[in-house]
């Protein structure tokens, strides 16, 4: 099977973790219907404490489920939803996916507006976790592997095994930085 949707899940509630269900619903400019960081305007906490007027980059967060393996790998056993992520991938490079890309799942249109930056909250999930998904490129730069964010630009229902078709925006392309 060629990049399908995993698993996909969502947390009413600001916690860490969101819980895998059945299906999504990802609603045009808001994020997914019923998850705590749905919104026009940001919704994470510390970003709300900086200016809750921000627009919100950060309605859907992606994650390919090949960074489960490799966190197994390090002694971190990782589900679906276990790392705050609405949708798991499989068999899709999300890191290295251009800013402003199209993530076309059923009549969903997600558009990747960055990556996600580790923070202290997976060091609280499991101890050494935010240094588990950083690494180092070759020339020593900073990878940040903790999946991607995403505004929602056209809605509709998301179901693991739904196929997953990638647009990329007209060139030159610029790489995902940090949102």
């Amino acid at each position: 099977m060629s990049a399908h949707v995993l698993a996909v899940s969502r947390n009413g509630s600001h916690g860490f973790s969101k819980t895998p269900c059945p299906a999504i619903t990802l609603l045009a400019g808001l994020g997914v219907e019923g998850d705590a960081h749905a919104g026009e305007t940001v919704k994470h906490r510390s970003r709300v404490a900086v200016d809750p007027t921000q627009p919100n980059l950060r309605q859907v967060h992606l994650v390919h489920a090949e960074l489960f393996d490799e966190l197994r790998a390090k002694g971190y056993a990782i589900a679906p939803g276990d790392i705050g992520e609405n949708i798991t991938t499989l068999g899709l490079d999300l890191l290295g996916l251009p800013t402003g890309a199209l993530v076309t799942i059923g009549t969903a249109v997600i558009e990747v507006t960055g990556l996600r930056n580790p923070c202290i909250q997976l060091d609280r999930f499991r101890p050494g976790l935010t240094a588990a998904v950083l690494d180092r490129d070759s020339q020593g730069r900073l990878v940040r592997k903790a999946g991607i964010m995403g505004i929602v630009r056209a809605g509709g229902q998301v179901r693991p095994r739904d196929p997953i078709g990638v647009t990329l925006p007209a060139e030159p392309h610029r790489p995902l930085e940090r949102v």
